[in-house]
């Protein structure tokens, strides 16, 4: 199947500057060919902010098939309905 999804990571607060570089590259090298991670500030003042990687990524064989089946039931929902 062709379609991406985007998968996040959470990058865990205070931690030392050399500890965040190695972990953010640890995660740039498992990173699916042409995946090409993104790093964006989520959260709030109330919640807290958080780092978080995100990337795109191919659907695993079960992904695809709870896919494939939703979107053969909206096709016919959309026929009918």
């Amino acid at each position: 199947m062709s379609r991406l999804i985007k998968d996040y990571i959470e990058v865990s607060d205070h931690q030392s500057l050399d500890q965040l570089i190695a972990q953010l590259s640890a995660i740039r090298d498992r990173l699916p060919e042409g995946g090409e991670g993104q790093v964006r500030m989520r959260g709030n003042d109330v919640y807290g902010r958080h780092l978080c990687v995100m990337f795109q990524r191919p659907l695993t064989h079960a992904e695809a098939d709870c896919e494939s089946r939703y979107s053969a039931d909206d096709a016919a929902l959309r026929r009918y309905g």
